[in-house]
């Protein structure tokens, strides 16, 4: 059994929340670089030179790359081997992004209730935190800032297994077809397939996890991202909404078993901002 502190938690949470916010991922400033080749519109192309901009400031500045610094949303690993000390796991956790968003200058966007008076919390707690019991002795915390536009324009379908592959690929650009510019695009999007309402929706948020563009390992389903990326960005929606091919920079589906009866589709989209960091403890 190994130990780990809260403090450790704390600081390691803390660290995230900032780095998320200043520092976009390589993975994503490629899929910019790659975009910018290939997208038609002089004016798309122009939209992706100064989101290229925006992060080479963000980064070098110590500044977040957006102003809405999002919810914060934890992804937790913990292994059995893992005996956690010193205080209360989950709230390490929030007080860790009470930190970060305090040291990082970073906007507080949680306000409760979430309906009438809605006052702002003042230091964006409570994190919304997913935890996985995995085996091992190493904890790892994924920090995922989530922005209000994209989160907003998220989709569930109960849909009936006669809708079938066609009728996934429908849903989906018929999603992002609605959603417009609200979300920022070039979008990220993920898509979950089957288990439960709750199951669901995890999947599509946990599809954004993924190193960009990094196929599913299952073939057929690798295969249906490329077809919904393909039917999403002939719909010329294009950066910021501004005309182009690039409407999302990837699709990403992930899919658990589910009832005979029941085909869940959930879609949630993740901005052009597309930020996660992590860490093992």
């Amino acid at each position: 059994m190994r130990e780990v502190t809260c403090e450790e938690i704390i600081v390691a949470t803390s660290r995230l929340c900032i780095e998320a916010n200043y520092d976009l991922g390589e993975d994503v400033l490629s899929a910019f670089e790659s975009a910018r080749t290939t997208e038609p519109s002089p004016l798309g192309r122009d939209v992706l030179d100064q989101l290229l901009k925006n992060a080479e400031i963000a980064h070098t500045e110590r500044v977040p790359m957006c102003q809405d610094t999002g919810l914060a949303v934890i992804f937790v690993e913990l292994g059995q081997e893992v005996h956690i000390v010193s205080g209360d796991f989950q709230e390490a956790i929030h007080e860790g992004v009470r930190r970060g968003y305090e040291d990082g200058y970073l906007r507080k966007s949680s306000v409760n209730p979430p309906y009438g008076e809605r006052k702002n919390r003042g230091d964006n707690t409570p994190a919304i935190i997913h935890t996985d019991i995995v085996p091992g002795d190493r904890l790892k915390i994924t920090v995922a800032p989530k922005g209000g536009g994209s989160e907003n324009m998220s989709f569930l379908n109960m849909m009936t297994p006669s809708a079938g592959r066609q009728g996934i690929i429908d849903f989906v650009t018929d999603c992002v077809d609605k959603a417009g510019a609200k979300p920022c695009p070039p979008i990220i999007v993920g898509v979950g397939i089957g288990g439960t309402v709750d199951k669901v929706t995890q999947l599509a948020k946990r599809a954004l996890l993924r190193p960009l563009g990094e196929p599913n390992s299952d073939p057929e389903h690798a295969a249906l991202e490329q077809e919904i990326l393909k039917r999403v960005n002939a719909l010329g929606i294009g950066p910021l909404g501004m005309g182009g091919g690039t409407t999302a920079l990837a699709v990403h589906v992930e899919t658990h078993p589910c009832h005979i009866a029941s085909m869940p589709v959930a879609v949630n989209m993740q901005c052009h901002a597309a930020r996660h960091k992590s860490a093992i403890i």
